[in-house]
């Protein structure tokens, strides 16, 4: 007997649009056709369970061989196979699913965690590599014959009897002569290692099960070890460094979502890091691409999330940011920063140890999530350059009686880099300031942030000014020299450096501190280092020189002794302090380097 007939689709053209559009990615017919292979298989288990099928169960599997001589891929397995009525029904109606009737027939039995096949679009992603598709399949149902259909790639098909013994279906795929690289046993490994790692049944190619049916997603989190987690980031990402900890995920209202994520050990080369949680659904692998579904931030965090209630376009490869995505993208921001908060509660002491890890996530989830940062400003940490650590509020108690300025601004000293601006740490420290270290690649922005959220609060680089203005008191200082003795020591100061990017002032410092002071304001500062991370919004500022404050003590002896040296040696002696406060800072090199050591052994040698 042979039947027929023309598929019942709106356009002629439905297969070219297929092969060349409707798929990104041509390998993707693999997937579409195993997972569709594994859902038969799920629900024939479940049928089973419930009493709808009385036989055999049988090796559930699915049996993936390729046939390179007779240029063919075969998709085999033993679920609920179909009849000659159901291919006609779910074959050649390519709009329809049978998912739909089989969800309707069997919802009563209570079973949230079945696993819904479509039998529709997916089947077709098979001729982007096919010219010509058969299915041989034999019901579960009594007394059900075996049925044959093929089609061409053209909108006729033909259904005929078929000799199959077995319950389940074969899909035989005669490859097209320009998809034949997929004839290549390695290719086809490749594929199924991609999506079908986790797939919920065993799947089979050369005689090997290349899955894990039971990844420790799927389970309770009562019923696995720390090994376990450890174990599965390494499968996830073997050349990786052990996780610092994770998050298991797992919800069934008002979305169903599983899953765990792992924070890696981040540091400061973030960008390297993104695109490392894997999307599935039903665990068929989809994409590592997941932007819609977890917060940019998150993207830091390594780990899979599984969920059947992600909606995914035609293809499985790219999301709808629809009203579902949104609530997972909330629930997963807010499990993460609820387990920061209980990480932080139970153990400080392990928080602490790891912040240098995780400090990059954390402020730019702060950054980027005004509910992430509402949680996160009792756990954020600030690191002083004794190494010791507070909380916002515990940091403001520490600072509040001694840095607060003349206008009732509390001051926050920071350092980029506490060896570099090690003299400036120094005077602050001599005043009895603390000095945070923010040096990481997002603290340029996150400073702009506290400034933004804690009241009556300012932060500055130790080096954006000299000490007494860094934190201005109510107090005069004196300079022990008088206003035409400053006049002179400016004027000489502007001679021997000769340099219009160099603004001198003389200023009453304390006569401890160094002769000279050079100091980059702290707006320039900030400019700079927002430009240097994208984020500046003045982008030409990054090819403008460099304007310096260059501080003169009026109080140091040395400046004392310019005044009073031979005319011949003022600038001299002028140029060496302000060429040691350049070494000081690392400003110091090429020709005026090389003058200065020449200058230095000239001078020891008068002495």
């Amino acid at each position: 007997m042979e039947e027929r007939g023309n598929i019942s689709i709106h356009t002629e053209n439905i297969f070219p649009i297929i092969k060349k559009f409707l798929y990104s990615d041509h390998e993707i017919f693999l997937r579409e056709l195993v997972s569709n292979a594994a859902d038969a298989t799920q629900k024939i288990k479940r049928l089973s369970s419930i009493g709808e099928f009385k036989g055999d169960l049988g090796e559930l599997k699915v049996v993936v061989t390729v046939d390179k001589d007779a240029k063919t891929i075969t998709i085999a397995d033993r679920g609920i196979g179909m009849t000659a009525d159901e291919i006609k029904k779910y074959i050649n109606q390519i709009a329809f699913s049978g998912a739909t009737e089989f969800v309707e027939r069997f919802k009563e039995s209570g079973d949230k965690n079945q696993i819904i096949g479509q039998f529709g679009l997916g089947f077709y992603s098979a001729f982007m590599v096919a010219d010509q598709v058969e299915i041989i399949t034999r019901s579960y149902r009594e007394g059900a014959e075996p049925a044959r259909w093929i089609c061409d790639g053209s909108t006729e098909f033909a259904i005929t009897d078929a000799e199959k013994e077995a319950r389940g279906t074969d899909v035989i795929l005669h490859i097209a002569q320009d998809s034949e690289e997929f004839l290549e046993e390695s290719r086809i490994k490749t594929i199924l290692d991609k999506y079908c790692k986790f797939l919920p049944v065993e799947v089979e190619f050369k005689g090997e099960v290349i899955n894990n049916p039971t990844p420790i997603w799927t389970k309770q989190p009562s019923e696995l070890a720390e090994d376990d987690y450890k174990n599965f980031y390494k499968e996830l990402y073997p050349f990786s460094e052990p996780p610092l900890f994770w998050i298991h995920l797992n919800v069934d209202y008002p979305f169903n979502l599983t899953g765990i994520l792992y924070f890696p050990k981040i540091k400061n080369e973030f960008e390297l890091q993104r695109n490392k949680i894997q999307l599935y659904s039903r665990q068929v692998f989809i994409t590592d691409e997941v932007k819609d579904v977890v917060p940019e931030f998150l993207m830091l965090l390594h780990g899979v999330i599984d969920s059947p209630d992600i909606p995914l376009n035609v293809s499985r490869s790219f999301l709808q940011a629809d009203s579902s995505v949104k609530k997972i993208n909330t629930y997963v921001t807010k499990k993460v920063a609820d387990k920061l908060t209980e990480i932080f509660k139970k153990d400080r002491a392990t928080f602490e140890t790891n912040w240098k890890d995780i400090n990059v996530f954390v402020k730019y989830g702060m950054l980027s999530d005004d509910k992430f940062y509402e949680k996160a400003k009792d756990f954020v940490l600030l690191q002083n350059t004794e190494g010791k650590c507070y909380t916002l509020e515990e940091y403001k108690a520490q600072t509040q009686a001694n840095q607060t300025d003349k206008n009732d601004q509390l001051v926050l000293l920071y350092t980029t880099d506490a060896d570099k601006q090690h003299a400036f740490v120094e005077a602050a420290q001599n005043r009895g300031y603390d000095v945070l270290k923010l040096d990481t690649i997002i603290d340029s922005h996150f400073i702009g942030l506290l400034e933004q959220k804690l009241e009556k609060t300012t932060l500055k680089r130790v080096d954006s000014e000299t000490i007494d203005k860094l934190i201005a008191k109510d107090e005069n200082k004196e300079s022990v020299l008088s206003d035409a003795e400053k006049e002179d020591l400016k004027k000489i100061y502007e001679q021997a450096i000769s340099n219009q990017h160099m603004m001198v002032e003389v200023e009453p410092l304390s006569p401890n501190d160094a002769p000279v002071v050079i100091t980059l304001p702290e707006f320039m500062r900030r400019m700079k280092d927002m430009n240097r991370t994208g984020g500046g919004g003045m982008m030409f500022m990054g090819d403008m020189p460099d304007t310096y404050q260059v501080a003169i003590n009026a109080n140091h002896s040395i400046n004392q002794r310019i005044l009073k040296a031979k005319d011949e040696n003022k600038e001299r002696i002028a140029r060496q302090a302000f060429d040691l406060a350049l070494l000081s800072q690392n400003m110091l090199s090429g020709s005026a380097l090389t003058a200065f050591v020449k200058r230095s052994v000239e001078l020891i040698d008068k002495e």
